[in-house]
């Protein structure tokens, strides 16, 4: 006997949209709140370059960070998706 899938409802095969919600929607919180942190050193460097018009130096390190928090909350994402499929394939 072929073990459960996933998401799929057993005796019609359909596709169980009420548990792709329930999982959905922590992985869209999680992803919005990286990028919301994300914005955080991007406007500081457009708000330095644009208003205050410094160095285009400190635009870089500004950059830099955001990327950092992009990589960061990236593989924030993974690992919870990660360990969310483990925890579908045990139960």
């Amino acid at each position: 006997m072929s073990p459960s899938r996933p998401f799929f409802e057993s005796p019609s095969g359909e596709l169980d949209t009420g548990q792709i919600l329930y999982e959905a929607v922590p992985l869209a919180k999680l992803v919005a709140a990286v990028g919301a942190v994300a914005l955080v050193p991007w406007l500081l460097g457009w708000l330095v370059l644009e208003l205050v018009v410094l160095t285009p130096g400190i635009g870089v390190v500004f950059t830099l960070a955001t990327q950092f928090v992009l990589a960061v909350g990236t593989g924030l994402v993974l690992m919870y998706v990660v360990v969310r499929a483990n925890q579908l394939a045990d139960g």
